[in-house]
């Protein structure tokens, strides 16, 4: 396939993260939790145990992926959506550029996990984050849609690294 045809199928992926990612969080924040916006600092609502491992949390992101660059300073929200859409914009070019399938595929995720957290900020000033799983008193950070297609398009990019460009002839040689 023509890398063109790779560049519409990063573009139709991204495009679905980001449709999930919003409506997931549509239906968590306005029909689990009621919240039309973020929660104020020292407000709390109780995590809905799903199973034994899973729960749903309204946690404010901030910051960053864990919280981190999360200070408070009314102008990192827009420094943080800056970077977002020059790190989008830099992808987006990648993408353009790759002859490779799972490059685009890798990439479209970032890009549409990217964007879907992007919109959280502009619209809340955070990121609404709510999937909580747990192990014996252990939880991982808080986290949506959008985080997971970016961590996953991040670990295909490592692995996709590491095998090289006799992966990229056997998988995108056209019929």
């Amino acid at each position: 396939m023509r890398s063109g045809g790779w560049v519409r199928l990063g573009l139709v992926l991204a495009a679905l993260v980001l449709i999930a990612d919003q409506v997931s969080k549509w239906a968590i924040l306005t029909q689990v939790f009621g919240l039309p916006e973020p929660i104020t600092t020292g407000s709390w609502h109780p995590p809905i145990e799903i199973t034994g491992f899973f729960n749903l949390v309204m946690v404010w992101n901030y910051g960053v992926s864990f919280g981190m660059f999360a200070g408070g300073e009314p102008f990192m929200r827009w420094v943080l959506i800056a970077l977002a859409m020059a790190i989008t914009a830099g992808l987006t070019v990648w993408l353009i550029r790759t002859p490779r399938r799972l490059v685009a595929l890798t990439v479209g995720l970032i890009i549409g996990g990217a964007v879907g957290n992007v919109i959280d900020r502009l619209q809340f000033g955070a990121v609404a984050d709510f999937f909580d799983f747990h192990l014996y008193g252990w939880h991982w950070p808080a986290f949506n849609i959008a985080d997971s297609a970016i961590s996953i398009g991040v670990v295909l990019l490592i692995v996709d690294s590491f095998l090289g460009h006799s992966h990229q002839r056997r998988n995108d040689a056209d019929p």
